[in-house]
């Protein structure tokens, strides 16, 4: 297989709905209302959130791709979308210690990607949380 040498993007963009309680236990009952607001409801509250994925890369010669789609999308429900759709954020070991905030929920996305994608350079995770509210993740 060869490359070229330029570096170009491959962006999708996947659905699922899960629920958290933003909540620290080390916090009182008043200030995790203040720091979280309506998102401290005890029982919990859902989104339906969107997630982008953007890979970069070399374009190869023989494929015209950065990466192949079906690939990427094999991955992406197997390590996100079948773990996390229709689940309770606060439940997943991966927020152990840790509030599940979109933004963190956009760090453990990445990370989860970074460590199963095989071809291309994940660049950035984005997560929308509703028509105003996104997250983005670049790594460290």
């Amino acid at each position: 297989m060869s490359v070229t040498a330029e570096k170009a993007y491959f962006g999708r963009r996947y659905a699922l709905s899960a629920s958290h309680r933003l909540h620290v236990d080390a916090l009182t009952a008043e200030q995790n209302r203040a720091a979280y607001g309506k998102c401290n409801n005890p029982h919990g509250h859902g989104h339906n959130y969107v997630i982008e994925v953007l890979v970069g890369g070399p374009v190869d010669r023989e494929t015209g791709m950065v990466v192949n789609l079906a690939d990427l999308d094999a991955v992406v429900r197997s390590q996100v979308v079948e773990r996390f759709d229709h689940a309770n954020l606060n439940l997943d070991p991966a927020f152990m210690g840790r509030v599940p905030t979109t933004e963190n929920f956009s760090k453990v996305v990445f990370e989860l990607l970074q460590e199963a994608l095989l071809l291309g350079d994940l660049d950035c995770v984005r997560v929308e949380e509703t028509e105003n509210n996104f997250f983005e993740y670049r790594g460290e």
